[in-house]
């Protein structure tokens, strides 16, 4: 009987790397994969799982190591080709081997996770047992790269979830042509893949003229949701990243392709069309790739391109994009360059550019202040200029405006700037602060020549990060859910993050504060990188550790909050997937329950617009205030007795304050597999615990619910709060001269109660 499944393993010059691709096939020094040792029918036995590999006249010892693994593991076989046929060629000579029902392309410089050979074969047999097996199945997969590092399949949220999970076709799944064209994650069924008669192209590009007519073609696809592959980014020869005239070799691919369609009669040409354009444009743009000398020929063959396949009926995007489309298929190799690097067109052609002014006037916009920031960067920095900036240049908060209160004080010599993202927003912050408004000359100014930048959150990628320039990245709360990097297994509460983007920003960061011990432990992970990370306490947290019993009672009299009141501040936090602010409580009804020696604020989470909606009270009630707009948490948290909130970082904050926190969580399961979180909530909580609202009116009306959970919590979680947080951060960023040293972080203080107050 046939095998279930052959690899077919092409080699050439990866000696470095031949042998983790070869052990992570089980062909290592104990028994596995292919060695007598494995009985019939056990995944990666002889019967099971074919190995075939092709050394392609490899210049270094490949040939040898694929020897002396295949005299100890018959599962393995060696062709040796008497002369270089490249990868497309020892590819087609390896299929030509197989015998097995499916077929695998593997890269020999790439290697599989553990278990992946048993997980797939598994995967096979329940395929061939259905009625009609999958034609194509799609892996997961992983980028790795030199450094050790390794980020997830970044088209994942196009595949998981949707119908290739339990199968489909192209038609039906139109993402999956957004997706990579590799041949490496997918596993083809050897019949149908010879009937297609196609063929590896040879050069550049060699799979797609076999990927894209699978796709195409194929009866029923299937998506195994786990991660089958792990693929070398970064390494030196990868046609990613090397300059060559075989980039051409890609248009000789798309001619194939195309032909198969034609011969077919597929409807997917105008998806095809695009997918091409857009790739043969990146290959052009991107630095590095095509030599200079050849450009302008690359560029005619775009234009070639259009006019042999543009399909009938075909009519350009919209947009920029769709302006550049035009310019490539008319051959306007000047206009175009143009174009991307100011963002105007030549005069001699906005003329005759009127059907796409509206792009073209976008174009000019973002390209001229693309061109007046590059003409700022060539301006020295600015060593006595920071640029601080919070949640996404709404406004002056959080840690960056802790620390440019403290770096006012202690580095005066060192201007502060703050980036607005409106006038409204502008006008929003304290009197007397210098701020700048988003894509302004100023802001473009400030942005390309200062010498320090402060944020909550990553500027826009656009605005680079000149050497000596120096990036504070503070975060903005301590992680219960998952964060960052540790997203990549989780697509609804991921919601398309880009993580190659994540990574870069990252790589601007030079320092990291951390409020706490878990929070270093965590975000050294959700965020790797080269920074260093001050372990130092929040800069935010400053105020509360400090706050005495005259300023509680001052912030409430500003609030207007009545003398003997007890306040409950409710900060529920944002759902992925639930769009505008969706209470789990009615806090109308929680009014009643606490009736009128309570005061109920109500703040939504900043993600959300609009506020809280109606919060009218009835006659006895509790009365509600809707604080979402107040622009310092800071004052809810020394006006509140109480908080109440489900998963929301200001627990963490709060607890500095000693006060009482009553956790509400009715969806604690849901949030927890959906989001993913770093502790159980449940088992260390930093106070009450409620699921409904009875349970939560008790331990509100209780005197002081769970003492001693909140000690404990505090503990863990609040250990460098003592009010030295900023001056530690400003001490280790800018240039202080005189003064004491502010000592390490030590144990957090106990503030004043309003009620002590």
């Amino acid at each position: 009987m046939s095998p279930l499944l052959s690899i077919v393993l092409p080699v050439h010059g990866v000696e470095r790397f031949l042998p983790r691709c070869l052990d992570s096939l089980g062909l290592g020094s104990t028994p596995g994969p292919g060695l007598p040792a494995a009985p019939p029918d056990t995944p990666g036995s002889p019967d099971e799982v074919e190995i075939i590999a092709v050394d392609d006249l490899s210049p270094d010892g490949c040939g040898a190591i694929l020897d002396e693994y295949a005299a100890r593991n018959p599962g393995l076989r060696v062709l040796h080709l008497r002369r270089n046929q490249g990868l497309g060629g020892a590819r087609t000579a390896g299929l030509a081997e197989a015998r097995g029902r499916y077929v695998w392309f593997v890269d020999s410089d790439d290697w599989l996770p553990d278990g992946t050979l048993a997980a797939v074969t598994a995967e096979l047999r329940r395929e061939e047992a259905g009625p009609v097996p999958a034609d194509v199945l799609l892996t997961d997969f992983d980028h790795s790269y030199p450094d050790g590092s390794s980020e997830p399949n970044p088209w994942r949220h196009l595949l998981t979830g949707s119908p290739l999970v339990e199968g489909c076709t192209a038609a039906e799944h139109p993402a999956l042509l957004q997706t990579v064209m590799a041949v490496w994650n997918k596993i083809f069924r050897r019949e149908f893949l010879e009937g297609l008669e196609v063929s590896f192209g040879r050069g550049f590009y060699e799979d797609i003229s076999v990927t894209y007519p699978a796709l195409l073609a194929a009866g029923r696809l299937r998506y195994l949701d786990r991660s089958c592959y792990n693929y070398r980014r970064g390494r030196p020869g990868a046609i990613t990243s090397t300059a060559s005239p075989k980039h051409a070799d890609v248009f000789a691919q798309y001619d194939a392709i195309f032909a198969f369609l034609s011969r077919r009669g597929l409807t997917n040409q105008r998806l095809v069309f695009d997918r091409t354009v857009k790739q043969a444009l990146t290959v052009y743009d991107t630095p590095g790739l095509v030599p200079a000398e050849l450009r302008r020929e690359f560029f005619a063959q775009i234009s070639a391109h259009f006019a042999r396949h543009r399909p009938a009926g075909y009519s350009f995007p919209a947009g920029l994009r769709g302006v550049q489309y035009r310019l490539a298929s008319m051959g306007s190799r000047r206009a175009y360059d143009e174009l991307r690097r100011t963002g105007r067109l030549p005069r001699t052609l906005r003329r005759r550019a009127r059907a796409v002014a509206p792009a073209v006037r976008r174009g000019v916009r973002s390209g001229a202040r693309f061109t007046a920031y590059n003409a700022f960067r060539q301006l020295p920095l600015d060593e006595h200029l920071a640029v601080y900036a919070a949640y996404w240049h709404r406004g002056y908060a959080c840690n960056p405006a802790a620390i440019y209160e403290k770096a006012r004080e202690l580095a005066p010599e060192v201007r502060g700037v703050w980036v607005a993202e409106t006038a409204a927003h502008a006008a929003k912050l304290p009197d007397g602060v210098p701020y700048v408004i988003v894509n302004t000359p100023g802001y473009l100014r400030a942005m390309a020549t200062a010498k320090y930048f402060v944020n909550n959150v990553n500027f826009p990628h656009t605005m680079a990060k000149r050497p000596g320039t120096v990036h504070l990245q503070t975060q903005h709360g301590t992680p219960l859910k998952s964060m960052g990097m540790d997203l990549k297994d989780r697509p609804a509460a991921a919601d398309g993050m880009d993580f190659d983007r994540l990574r870069e920003a990252v790589g601007r960061w030079d320092y990291l504060v951390s409020p706490n011990p878990h929070t270093s432990e965590h975000f050294s992970r959700a965020f790797p990188g080269r920074y260093q990370l001050l372990e130092t306490g929040y800069p935010r947290n400053d105020r509360l550790a400090l706050a005495g019993a005259a300023e509680s009672a001052a912030v409430r009299e500003r609030l207007g909050l009545a003398a003997g009141q007890r306040t409950v501040l409710f900060a529920p936090t944002h759902r992925e997937g639930r769009g505008g602010y969706v209470p789990l409580l009615d806090v109308r009804d929680l009014a009643e329950r606490l009736g009128s020696g309570y005061t109920l604020l109500v703040r939504t989470h900043y993600f959300h617009t609009g506020g809280a909606g109606d919060l009218t009270a009835g006659e006895g009630a509790a009365a509600i205030v809707d604080v979402s707009d107040h622009p310092a948490v800071e004052d809810l948290y020394l006006a509140a007795d109480v908080l109440v909130t489900d998963y929301s970082s200001m627990m963490f904050d709060y607890a500095v304050l000693d006060r009482p926190v009553v956790i509400f969580a009715p969806d604690w399961t849901e949030y927890r597999r959906a989001r993913g979180v770093y502790f159980d909530l449940m088992a260390s909580p930093p106070g009450a615990v409620a699921t409904d609202l009875d349970q939560l009116a008790e331990a509100l009306l209780a005197e002081d619910p769970a003492a001693a959970a909140r000690a404990a919590f505090r503990e863990r979680f609040c250990p460098w709060d003592d009010g030295g947080a900023a001056e530690r951060v400003v001490r280790q960023i800018f240039p202080v001269h005189g003064g004491a040293a502010v000592p390490p972080p030590a144990a957090s203080p106990r503030a004043a109660s309003p009620a002590e107050a």
